[in-house]
Formats: C-alpha cells, structure tokens, sequence
C-alpha cells in the first residue's frame, strides 16, 4: 500500500496536480518525485537521486549531496552505485579523496562481476592506490574485466602480457 501511495504522489507531482500551472519546471517536479522514492529507500531512486544533484538537473549542483545519496544505494548493494561511489572517492568529488575508500567500493561492485569496477580495481592494484601496487592481483582484476569484453582492460592485459607485469611475459596473449 505504501508503494502504491508513494506512486500516486510522484504521479501527481509529475502532472503538477495541486500546483498553479507552469509553476514548477519538468525538472523540478521529477526531482521532487525521486526524492519521495529515494527517501522511502529505493536504491534504483537513491542513485537517480544523486545523478541529479550531480548534474544540477531540477537542483541545484551539489556534489556533497550526490555522494550522500550514492552511498545510500552502494550500502543496499547497488552496483552501478558502488561502482560510482569508488569514483567519487577515487576524483576526491563531493567527498575527501581516499583511494582505501575508492577500493572498497570498486570491490564490491567487482565482486558482483562489474566490468567497469574490476577494471578500476585493477588499476587501483597496478598503481598501488588504496592497496599495495600488486600486478598479479592486478592482471587478475584485468582478467575478469577482459572475459566481459571491457576494451580498456583487454588493452591494460595486453600490456602486462607484453612487458611481463603480474604474468609471464607472452607476446601471443
């Protein structure tokens, strides 16, 4: 029932009932109506959420509140929130830059078989940020990356095959 009159409530702010017309932009009242969803704990809304506050789309910009709100969908498992939650962390964007912090939330998206997080991991291991530089571990985040078709990380182990990093060097592989 609770869903039912949260989805009521968005519809309603979407098609401006209850507002004088032209009021409010499109933007405005979309954000309004993922913010209802967010706040009732909707991981797919806590990530458009902080799209929103990120791109200032129907808010103003506002990095700190992007964060906030990924961090909401990253702790319920949201992958694609985990993977934006370690970028977050990795550029120092709404957040203090912490490379550890980059690495947990890139695992955790990776060991759910995130293409784009195994390829962050990977180069958190092959620079040693937030982990000590290990090309093994390296190579084996690449791996995974790679076997998904990630074009990057299929460049980057193709690298570590030609100089011999975290692999024995093989100009085939």
């Amino acid at each position: 029932m609770k869903q039912i009159s949260s989805l009521l409530t968005a519809v309603a702010l979407l098609c401006g009932v209850g507002m004088a017309n032209g009021q409010e932009s499109v933007e405005v009242r979309l954000f309004k109506a993922v913010k209802i969803e967010a706040e009732q704990g909707d991981a797919f809304a806590q990530l458009r959420l902080s799209w929103m506050y990120r791109d200032g789309k129907g808010v103003p910009k506002d990095d700190v509140e992007a964060a906030k709100w990924l961090h909401k969908a990253a702790e319920q498992g949201y992958v694609l929130a985990q993977w934006y939650l370690g970028n977050m962390y990795s550029n120092g964007q709404g957040v203090p830059q912490d490379y550890v912090e980059a690495v947990k939330w890139y695992r955790k998206a990776a060991e759910q078989g995130y293409a784009w997080a195994q390829q962050n991991l990977g180069v958190m291991y092959y620079d040693g940020q937030g982990v000590p530089e290990d090309k093994v571990e390296a190579a084996k985040w690449m791996r995974k990356a790679s076997k998904q078709g990630h074009a990057r990380a299929q460049g980057m182990l193709g690298f570590l095959y030609y100089f011999g990093e975290g692999v024995p060097k093989n100009y085939v592989e």
